[in-house]
């Protein structure tokens, strides 16, 4: 179906009568040409051995690039008896009632230049049409009737695209339209122009980045009270945007066949102003092979006639940012989420850069051929990029990827060099990546989070069952983001030093949630909780173990944009932190020593009190232990990153 019969679905048929007329010429065109390979046929059909005509270059020229079968019905079709037997006779006659109906559209479809014999005589051809169609070839009869030119006999499907012919050449002269900057308008008043060149500004500011994608031709016209204004996406036949402004309201109506990109556009245009109102999916016959389709109104009420001219211009520059959108959208989520894909497009249209020119640098195949080029460790044959770089750095990525190819592109360099500036920018990704570091900091964030807790439970001498399953719920995500990072290691070499990383803080996690256990124990009935004297020891271990995690969180901070150009003050602060942590460990050695004195002083009449103080502390010395293996592998990690000996 044509996008014409999309807008006739959302209620503006004024709009409709050139673009009608337009394509009632072209379907002329094109039903000149069926009859002409049919007599053609027929001619070859009774004379084999005669020259015949190629009709290859006319089937392409008017756009019937997919019709293989048209040229088939020159060359096949035989004469069985009398009757010419054309084998694809109903893909034919298919083509030959369709277009009899775009051509006659415009004369017989609108009421008011309605031509009530050219009515009935393409009715009749309809008609006759469908009944041909029962036929197994066609007979003399048939032939004639369809081809003939002789006006002093019966009616004939030629003499019939004659009329309409000669017809659509004079409505074509009455509803002539001028351009009013690029813009097809008819019937529009002196005040309307300022509306239309601020739409067409809009357009022309961002229609470039349309490249040579088709879309965004705009039609205008004055129904009534109402200036209309229709502008073209792009070739599906259920995208549409239509334009109504009254007084100084904008309503809009627009019909996408993609939730998302509907959910998109909604989102555009909401930041300038406007008001949706979305319906259910409709579905209308010969629309989007009748499959379902979103349909929504949104309204802006301009408080005087410059803020009118604002949003008008600023809504077509949103337009050429949904053609094609959902194409890209389905590549970017090769490599990322789809709501980050999402989010990367919406970063193109906010900065003016748009899609297209990365789709035709190659798309996907850019960003394939880039991490294949620049660091054949990094990436293995079915790696996502956000899983090797972090979602972040991915996204960062491909927005910065989308606008360069944009810009280059638009400078007309050659795709060739988009593709080296593709590699060339993942490299610069690939050198600061910190996704590695991303992971150290989560799992040392929740240590931290397992320490603090631990430390307010012996200062407050309290704890609960909730406080326990929030330890332990802790401690498992600590533990997952240890077996994410072993699940890299079997693919990536380069992830082994951060495994044993991440297994040395893993200890450190559970030490920790083992301590606030063991803590809990000692509050269970029939025990009363620890002495006073024991508590504050235990709570000057667990600060100190605390403290020594806020280092470890500082040194991986500094680690994380550390190399060989790193300046000295952040390679000592980063010393420091460390140094901070093996401190701790020996502070925390002898508060272990303190606590096991004040145990046996204090408990060493309540056995079981006694045998818990003493797990819990060493249990939490353990801790420290564990970060002071942590520590020298991340002194270890840092200097092989910089370039130094550890």
């Amino acid at each position: 179906m044509e996008k014409e019969n999309a807008v006739a679905s959302l209620g503006q048929s004024t709009l409709l009568l050139p673009a009608w007329v337009k394509a009632a010429l072209q379907a002329n065109d094109r039903l000149k040409l069926y009859l002409s390979v049919l007599q053609s046929a027929a001619q070859r059909a009774a004379n084999p051995g005669a020259a015949f005509p190629d009709w290859a270059r006319e089937i392409v020229h008017l756009g019937l690039r997919d019709a293989s079968w048209l040229k088939d019905v020159a060359t096949t079709a035989y004469l069985q008896d009398q009757t010419l037997i054309v084998p694809e006779l109903s893909l034919w006659l298919g083509a030959l009632a369709s277009d009899l109906s775009i051509m006659a559209r415009p004369l017989c479809d609108v009421a008011e230049h309605k031509n009530a014999a050219l009515a009935a005589r393409r009715d009749r051809w309809l008609k006759r049409i469908e009944e041909l169609n029962d036929e197994e070839g066609l007979s003399p009869q048939a032939l004639n009737d369809l081809t003939h030119g002789n006006r002093h006999g019966s009616d004939s499907f030629h003499l019939l695209v004659m009329d309409l012919h000669k017809q659509l050449n004079t409505m074509a002269v009455a509803v002539a339209t001028e351009d009013v900057d690029g813009a097809h308008v008819w019937q529009v008043q002196d005040s309307d122009r300022p509306l239309i060149r601020a739409f067409m500004r809009g357009l022309a500011r961002t229609a470039a980045l349309k490249f040579n994608h088709p879309g965004l031709d705009t039609a205008v016209t004055r129904d009534g009270e109402r200036l209309l204004i229709q502008n073209d996406i792009g070739t599906n036949d259920a995208h549409v945007l239509v334009i109504e402004v009254q007084g100084r309201n904008i309503h809009l109506t627009y019909s996408d066949l993609h939730v998302p990109r509907f959910g998109f556009f909604r989102q555009m245009l909401e930041g300038v102003g406007f008001e949706w109102t979305v319906f259910d999916p409709r579905t209308t016959a010969g629309l989007n092979q009748g499959k379902p389709y979103q349909v929504g109104h949104a309204v802006f009420m301009a408080a005087d006639d410059e803020a009118l001219q604002v949003a008008l211009e600023a809504v077509a520059s949103r337009i050429v940012f949904v053609i094609d959108w959902n194409r890209a959208r389905k590549r970017l989520q090769e490599f990322v989420r789809k709501p980050v894909a999402m989010a990367v497009l919406r970063d193109a249209a906010d900065h003016d850069m748009g899609h297209m020119a990365w789709l035709l640098a190659g798309g996907e195949q850019l960003i394939y051929e880039a991490m294949q080029a620049v660091d054949a460790d990094a990436f293995r044959i079915g790696d996502r990029l956000d899983q090797v770089l972090g979602e972040a750095a991915t996204e960062a990525f491909l927005q910065d990827l989308l606008r360069m190819s944009s810009i280059k592109l638009r400078q007309q360099q050659p795709v060739a060099l988009i593709a080296d500036e593709a590699r060339l920018l993942l490299a610069r990704v690939l050198q600061r990546r910190t996704f590695e570091f991303d992971l150290l900091a989560e799992h040392a964030a929740f240590c931290h989070a397992l320490a603090l807790a631990l430390g307010e439970a012996l200062e407050f001498a309290s704890t609960t069952a909730d406080s326990v399953q929030r330890a332990k719920n802790w401690e498992r995500k600590a533990d997952h983001l240890l077996m994410e990072a072993r699940r890299r290691a079997e693919r990536q070499p380069r992830w082994l030093p951060m495994v044993q990383l991440l297994d040395d803080m893993d200890d450190t996690a559970d030490a920790l949630e083992e301590a606030t256990f063991i803590h809990s124990m000692t509050l269970t009935q029939p025990l009363a909780g620890l002495p006073p004297a024991v508590n504050e020891v235990l709570a000057e271990l667990a600060d100190t173990t605390l403290a020594a995690i806020q280092d470890q969180i500082k040194a991986i901070e500094i680690a994380r944009h550390m190399s060989e150009h790193t300046e000295p003050a952040d390679s000592e602060a980063f010393l420091q932190a460390l140094w901070r942590m093996l401190r701790a460990e020996r502070i925390c050695d002898d508060l272990l020593r303190s606590a096991r004195a004040r145990i046996v002083h204090s408990l060493h009449a309540t056995p079981a009190l006694f045998s818990l103080a003493t797990e819990l502390a060493a249990t939490i010395e353990k801790a420290t232990d564990s970060l002071l293996r942590a520590g020298y592998a991340l002194r270890k990690l840092v200097f092989n990153k910089s370039g130094m000996t550890a």
